[in-house]
């Protein structure tokens, strides 16, 4: 049974990861005028809180840590405000 919570727990924290990873490299990508087109924070702003997202997940690899939450909740904000409505 622990070993499949253990195996469940790896799976999702590099999900989360790649998640994370995939929402800088596109913020990254992402032109500045796009960020004011779309009435969001400006890019600036956006490479702060997915870096330190990232960061934090690299540190504290445990998805439920509650800096990892904080930084899953705004990679998703980014992904479904900015990435979502850009295309």
């Amino acid at each position: 049974m622990f070993e499949l919570q253990g195996g469940l727990l790896i799976v999702i924290s590099l999900a989360l990861f790649a998640a994370k990873g995939f929402a800088l490299v596109d913020c990254i990508a992402r032109r500045s005028s796009e960020f004011s087109v779309l009435d969001t924070l400006p890019k600036r702003s956006w490479l702060i809180i997915l870096g330190l997202s990232l960061a934090a997940h690299l540190i504290w690899w445990d998805p439920l840590q509650i800096f990892n939450l904080v930084g899953t909740v705004g990679s998703l904000v980014y992904l479904a405000q900015v990435r979502g409505s850009a295309h």
